[in-house]
């Protein structure tokens, strides 16, 4: 394989038959290198054995590849280890719900987590979680949203350049990097069976709303 000097494009008989000639063609061209790349990704996690987690697979990301909104918490719980899905069983439809009274579509949103093997969260390797950073880096969000105290350490954690140390403040969006921001929102499958911390959740995710309802139409 040659390289080329930087600036300057491989010679082609064809190049004009091979270039993005429009917009669309051009997210289109992006979007299916998310997706490869987010496949990749995921076959490195199945393959990977830096977590005792035995016969049992991986808990996976899920959503759009292309996603303005990046969900994360820590840890899974049986439900999505029994569907090996992120966000899967009653946080999942708590959030659907949500987004459904925010007026955010649920297509703009890519949620995961960091502990990604069903094993004890104090098992999981360093690397595993580290993964997360590799899934913010394909999927390029405008907005993290933390999902309990854990989930914001884990991303403090994160070898992220040029990310700024996040407070926990709940419900208070913060500029993370150049182009991404998070919002820190209290543990959600904690909050599902009691109805005060079920307030103090929507409290804090409805901030979510607002961010999106400012988001340009394009």
């Amino acid at each position: 394989m040659k390289l080329h000097p930087k600036g300057q494009m491989a010679p082609s008989s064809n190049s004009t038959a091979t270039m993005p000639a429009t917009d669309d063609e051009i997210r289109e061209k992006y979007l299916e290198r998310a997706i490869r790349e987010l496949n990749s990704l995921a076959h490195d996690i199945y393959e990977c054995d830096t977590c005792p987690r035995g016969n049992l697979m991986p808990v996976l990301g899920s959503g759009h590849p292309q996603a303005d909104i990046f969900m994360l918490k820590h840890a899974t719980m049986p439900s999505e280890v029994e569907e090996g899905v992120a966000f899967y069983g009653r946080a999942g439809g708590a959030l659907m719900k949500s987004f459904k009274r925010l007026s955010i579509d649920p297509l703009s949103v890519y949620g995961t987590v960091s502990v990604k093997c069903p094993v004890d969260p104090g098992q999981a390797s360093p690397e595993c979680m580290a993964r997360v950073l590799d899934e913010i880096m394909i999927v390029k969000p405008r907005i993290v949203v933390a999902v309990g105290p854990e989930a914001l350490a884990d991303l403090n954690d994160l070898d992220m350049p040029t990310a700024k140390l996040l407070e926990p403040k709940l419900g208070d969006i913060q500029k993370w990097t150049a182009h991404i921001k998070v919002l820190y929102v209290p543990d959600l499958d904690n909050s599902l069976d009691d109805d005060a911390a079920k307030r103090e959740f929507w409290s804090a995710f409805r901030k979510l709303g607002d961010w999106y309802a400012e988001l340009p139409p394009y």
